[in-house]
């Protein structure tokens, strides 16, 4: 049993700090009531297999389940085959498609809800028609309803690619929306998380990319159940948030500000933006790759606010969004790499492994901060097991632990 966390400083050398013990948090009997949450989840792999990059993806799938029922046992519902799960980076199309099934029947079972990824990652090209586009869309689209799922368009580099003006994309969505059969989520995914995704929505600035997603959201309110914004900026989506339809939720995508964005009018204590005067669209609801590493706490801070305790809310989730900062940090679409990290200090994973070798992407510095400041949040399940794990990985790089 070990009472103390050896920690990596800026130059190389160690120090120790004290281990805290878990956080007391407790299931809820009866869901989460305030807020929609959804903690967009990661693949494990199996350790042994030729998960390298550019091969096939080959998934532990008793781990990967496992970890999807923990979420549900939770009260949050689960975000699925999206870029947490490494969509083009290292999930290739036909683990997405299996994924996607197995996930549902999991959802199914815990009587959970799942919401997963439609994209056109399964055309080889790299340049396609909008038609191809649109067509690789419904196909992904029908396999997300088949399986009971609430499809979640994502950002497809295909269209930013191929995309002349605005209205390519009013096309685009146009026709593919025209086409679902059950309410879809819309995800704006912005260039920290995808560089390839520059322009999308017909502009670089986020003002006019707006009134086109708004117009398409305006022009198919019944087929859309929300919008999922991962921009990284605050006042950008309560912007566009206090323009959405009755009845579109936003699901916040802002790992650095969440806090605020969740906790909207109830936490007049949390940092955030203003809001307009008379805006009955005062919070976010959520779908963050956060919630997946903080699934526990993430619980406990929304039933804090389903119970009107907005100072339990903010002593509970404040000092998460550091260490989410430290996750996301630039270049943020490495941030997998922690969340894997931490599924695996938590012993939701048997080994620190990722399909594609992401595991390789974040230096042992940046680990060693994510140790330090998950314990500073609690967010640490089980502390002994993180710790001796944590240490292993050290001694394994030839640092003395």
């Amino acid at each position: 049993m070990s009472d103390a966390l050896t920690l990596l400083s800026g130059d190389g050398s160690v120090a120790s700090t004290a281990l805290n013990e878990a956080g007391e948090f407790n299931k809820p009997t009866d869901g989460l009531r305030s807020r929609v949450a959804y903690a967009a989840a990661h693949v494990a792999p199996v350790a042994w297999a030729e998960n390298t990059p550019g091969q096939p993806a080959e998934i532990d799938w008793d781990a990967t389940l496992a970890f999807r029922r923990n979420v549900y046992s939770w009260g949050l519902g689960v975000a699925d085959a999206m870029d947490t799960a490494q969509r083009n980076m290292g999930l290739d199309a036909a683990a997405v498609r299996e994924l996607i099934a197995r996930s549902a029947q999991v959802a199914r079972e815990e009587g959970g809800s799942v919401a997963v990824g439609v994209n056109t990652d399964h055309i080889e090209e790299p340049v396609a028609s909008l038609q191809q586009i649109i067509d690789g869309y419904r196909h992904q689209l029908h396999h997300a309803e088949e399986h009971g799922a609430v499809p979640v368009l994502m950002a497809s580099r295909h269209l930013a690619r191929a995309a002349e003006s605005a209205d390519d994309y009013r096309r685009v969505y146009r026709e593919v929306l025209g086409d679902a059969t059950t309410p879809v989520v819309l995800h704006w995914l912005g260039t920290a998380f995808d560089p390839q995704l520059a322009g999308y929505f017909g502009s670089t600035d986020w003002r006019e990319a707006s009134d086109v997603v708004v117009e398409i959201i305006t022009e198919h309110t019944a087929k859309i159940a929300g919008l999922k914004m991962s921009l990284l900026d605050a006042d950008a989506e309560v912007s566009v948030r206090e323009r959405l339809p009755e009845g579109v939720r936003m699901f916040t995508g802002d790992d650095f500000n969440y806090v605020g964005l969740i906790g909207g009018a109830d936490t007049p204590d949390a940092d955030q933006p203003e809001r307009s005067t008379g805006t009955t669209r005062t919070h976010s609801d959520a779908l963050l790759g956060a919630f997946a590493a903080l699934a526990p706490v993430a619980s406990a801070a929304i039933q804090a606010l389903d119970a009107g305790d907005p100072a339990r809310y903010l002593e509970l989730l404040q000092p998460t969004e550091a260490l989410s900062r430290q996750v996301f940090a630039a270049p943020t679409f490495y941030y997998k790499t922690g969340v894997a990290f931490l599924a695996w200090l938590n012993g939701h994973q048997p080994a620190f492994q990722m399909v594609g070798g992401l595991h390789s992407a974040r230096s042992l510095r940046h680990l060693s901060e994510i140790v330090r400041l998950a314990n500073d949040a609690r967010a640490l399940e089980k502390p002994d097991l993180a710790a001796e794990r944590w240490h292993s990985l050290l001694r394994l790089n030839g640092v003395d632990a």
